[in-house]
């Protein structure tokens, strides 16, 4: 099979899987191009409640393959800023879950997702400093925002790779799983962001973005949603509550 992007719908759980496993699920330009137009399909999806993105196998995402940054036409670091900035855009929760190399581009693309589960044993880095490559405004941004500028900075000035016990302590990653156990848990903590309500999700992810000026539209939608009485009703009832409330 060709390097692709596969993706799947199921119980309101969108997964997209990076496929190029001869070269750790490496990303081609092509793929780079393909993920922000697959997004664009998914995110209004009223099937698609959540979003995981994992690699092929053995490994998360080896970064960009180096093979394709000498292919004539669109320069593949723009497409590359433009794939993690989709990503961090998805309007419903995103979930990384890393096996093995998530270096460079794959780095970029985890921590453009809202949380990062991986399993024991995977490594991560932020490379371009290996290769003379100026990392893009957004994405050292979004890096610092997410570890802290002095743990940014080791790993853009170094271009070391750190294991899933750093990456735990400064924050890259959310949780760490023992080896067999990523799947199983992704899945139920999947499935909790599903059952939970999306009017919440959507406006707390707008908020820890920093965007501001929507407090009056968050408000108008909580009052006409419903959600916060059939929370309260069902936190009365002891029964699992019946959310309804969808984007517009």
């Amino acid at each position: 099979m060709e390097p692709q992007l596969l993706h799947s719908v199921a119980d309101g759980i969108a997964t997209v899987v990076i496929h190029h496993p001869a070269k750790r699920n490496a990303m081609t330009t092509r793929m780079w191009r393909d993920l922000p137009p697959l997004l664009g399909r998914l995110a209004p999806d009223p099937a698609v409640r959540a979003l995981v993105l994992t690699g092929e196998g053995a490994h998360f995402c080896a970064g960009a393959d180096i093979s394709t940054l000498r292919e004539p036409g669109e320069d593949p670091r723009s497409l590359a800023v433009a794939a993690e900035d989709a990503l961090a855009a998805f309007p419903k929760p995103t979930l990384a879950a890393v096996r093995g190399s998530c270096v460079g581009g794959g780095c970029q693309l985890a921590a453009a997702c809202d949380l990062r589960f991986a399993e024991e044993g995977a490594r991560f880095g932020v490379t371009p400093a290996r290769l003379g490559i100026v990392y893009a405004a957004s994405s050292t941004r979004r890096l610092a925002s997410l570890v802290g500028p002095a743990t940014a900075k080791y790993l853009l000035f170094s271009a070391e790779l750190i294991d899933t016990e750093r990456a735990l302590r400064t924050g890259l990653v959310d949780e760490v799983l023992p080896a067999g156990e990523l799947d199983a848990r992704v899945g139920r903590f999947a499935r909790v962001l599903v059952s939970r309500s999306q009017l919440t999700q959507a406006a707390a992810k707008e908020f820890a973005a920093g965007l501001e000026g929507r407090d009056a539209y968050w408000t108008e939608q909580a009052r006409g949603s419903g959600d916060t009485a059939e929370g309260v009703a069902a936190f009365l009832e002891r029964r699992e509550p019946r959310f309804s409330w969808t984007a517009p």
